[in-house]
């Protein structure tokens, strides 16, 4: 299973968050630490559903990715 992941920098630390599984998110000091930890995070969230003959959510698609800039009000 593949799911796209989302890292940020808040505090000092690495969040990921997973946006095909919601509430899944992880976090670390590195990058490294912080993706180890989301695969972890997603194992157990894969793994609820699952031992509850429940489906387990998929990501269909990876979602679009985008910033956009904007002008501050004066």
């Amino acid at each position: 299973m593949r799911y796209t992941l989302l890292v940020s920098d808040e505090d000092g630390m690495r969040v990921v968050r997973v946006p095909a599984l919601p509430g899944c998110f992880s976090q670390g000091k590195t990058v490294d630490e912080a993706l180890m930890r989301a695969r972890e995070a997603i194992a157990g969230h894969v793994a609820a559903p699952r031992d509850l003959g429940e489906p387990v959510p998929v990501e269909e698609a990876p979602p679009i990715v985008a910033s956009v800039e904007i002008q501050a009000a004066a």
